[in-house]
Formats: C-alpha cells, sequence, structure tokens
C-alpha cells in the first residue's frame, strides 16, 4: 500500500472518485490480449448527485437525473472575517460553511444566530472556544492566539458520511484542482453529496433545505 495520501477528484458532472493508492496493482483474473496482466489504480466513486441507490457509491444515476457539477454561487460571502477578542480572535468564512449547527449549538454564547455580528469571542472562555471551533467539518472556523493561527488538525486522513448530510473530509485528503475559499483549512473540508449545493463541490447546508436522507447510513 502507498504511503501518499488519498486524493478526491471531482469527475465533470459526475462522482467524486477517492483515489486511496495511486500505484498500479495487477487484478486477478483479467488479461490482456497478449496475456499480459491488467493493472489498474485503487480508488473507488463516491455518489454526489444524491441519487444513487448504492450510496455513498455510484450507480450512474448522475447521467439520468440531470446532474450539474455547476458552481450557482457569486462568491460574494467567500470571504475571512475575523472576530478579534481579548484572548482569543475568530476567523470565519462563510462562503464554506456546511451549516452543521456544532458552533451555535454548542456555544450559543459565542455564536448568535440571527445577531450581528454574529460572533462573541469575549463570551465564553478560550477552552470551551477552542473545543467548539474544533467540532467544525468544514473547516469554515479557526481562530489565533498569541498571533499564531491554529486552523488544521491532527487526523488520521478519513471519509466521513454525516446522517443525512456531506462527507466531512479530514486528515488532509487532497481535493485536486479545486479552489478553496478564503482562509479554508486544506485539512478537514465537507464535500456536497445530496446534489443541490450552489457552491459545488463544497456543502453549502442545501441537504438541510431539500430533506436529502441516506436511509443506509
Amino acid at each position: 500500500m502507498s504511503t501518499e495520501k488519498p486524493k478526491i477528484a471531482c469527475l465533470p458532472n459526475g462522482p467524486y472518485y477517492l483515489l486511496n493508492d495511486p500505484t498500479p496493482r495487477v487484478i486477478p483474473n483479467i488479461q490482456k490480449s497478449n496475456g499480459d496482466p491488467c493493472a489498474t489504480i485503487t480508488g473507488v466513486a463516491l455518489c454526489r448527485c444524491g441519487g444513487s441507490n448504492n450510496k455513498p457509491f455510484c450507480d450512474g444515476t448522475h447521467g439520468k437525473n440531470g446532474f450539474t457539477d455547476q458552481k450557482l454561487t457569486d462568491g460574494l460571502i467567500n470571504k475571512r472575517v475575523s472576530y478579534i477578542g481579548k484572548q482569543i480572535t475568530i476567523h470565519d468564512n462563510r462562503g464554506i460553511c456546511a451549516h452543521a449547527g456544532h458552533c451555535t449549538d454548542s456555544l450559543s454564547s459565542v455564536f448568535k444566530l440571527n445577531e450581528e455580528p454574529w460572533i462573541d469571542p469575549d463570551s465564553a472562555t478560550v477552552e470551551d472556544i477552542i473545543s467548539t471551533i474544533e467540532k467544525c467539518p468544514s473547516g469554515a472556523l479557526s481562530y489565533t492566539i498569541d498571533n499564531v493561527e491554529h486552523r488544521d488538525h491532527d487526523q488520521e486522513p478519513m471519509v466521513t458520511l454525516t446522517k443525512d448530510g456531506p462527507y466531512a473530509v479530514s486528515g488532509g485528503i487532497e481535493l485536486v484542482d479545486q479552489a478553496l475559499g478564503e482562509g479554508a483549512s486544506t485539512e478537514h473540508y465537507t464535500l456536497c453529496r445530496c446534489g443541490g449545493s450552489k457552491n459545488k463541490p463544497f456543502c453549502d447546508g442545501t441537504h438541510w433545505n431539500i430533506g436529502f436522507k441516506d436511509e443506509k447510513n
């Protein structure tokens, strides 16, 4: 097995391709006309149109349901805003938020729904703020203490199917040929799998609005 970290490629108007091992391996029970073995890289196609009957794996439904990978957002909210507190500065990019709700549910004194400014970095302990930010799966939130920004985590490479939500990617799996949001983490991010995000390939919370379900997960 290769020691390289996995990569994810977004196939045009099709699935994500999770490349687990870039080293070609011989496949049993198949050969070329001259008897030479056939070899290929190791990977798997993951559904991102929302319609596969074999979730999380692609079954070709994207070719029937009109799925498009077109990005519809104008990008105006893809900017990082810093909220400066006495002990900690919280950075936030609404443009890549997956609206998982960990911040507002866990620490509503700091992360305030329907208020402006919506973040108050002085309304809880630094420890509680850090713990909450570390729950953010999309990488929209990070923080700075003593002029040192903390954006990434120390995690093993993993793609997690969230419950009726996006793929939560962690551990530094490279997203090939895709521009990340301003100030975004390259170590963890969320990818749409309902097919409805306006900010493809990233999740924008649309799965909540359209009632996306994955009964097998």
